[in-house]
């Protein structure tokens, strides 16, 4: 059974950093892909990053390039989303998310979600 659970919002200010973690169980680790998805208020699921446990491959959002870093540590089978130089439009339900294969930025294509935590970032 697949479990994702995050952790590690809460409230911030603009220019702040902060470290979203989801503990990842029940996964093939080396043959998924982990993901991190962000939901605004009135606004659609959108790709944040994603890394290919396979071959540690991964990709970002321009929104997010340059300022939010995606890693795994493989022995605490964690993910973790590291995110600097936040600003408000990083407001945000993020989500943890896992497919079987490549990265990709298709929320349709994950197939494990987690239950989301809140990132709120004041101006």
């Amino acid at each position: 059974q697949v479990q994702l659970v995050e952790s590690g919002g809460g409230l911030v200010q603009a220019g702040d950093s902060l470290r979203v973690s989801c503990a990842a169980s029940g996964l093939a680790w080396r043959r998924h892909t982990l993901g991190w998805f962000r939901q605004a208020p009135g606004k659609e699921r959108e790709f944040v990053a994603a890394i290919d446990w396979s071959d540690l491959n991964t990709d970002y959002a321009n929104s997010v390039k340059g300022r939010f870093t995606i890693s795994i540590d493989n022995p605490k089978n964690m993910v973790y989303l590291q995110m600097n130089s936040l600003k408000p439009d990083d407001t945000a339900v993020y989500y943890c998310a896992a497919r079987f294969g490549r990265t990709t930025s298709t929320p349709s294509q994950y197939n494990y979600w987690g239950q989301g935590t809140q990132v709120t970032v004041s101006s």
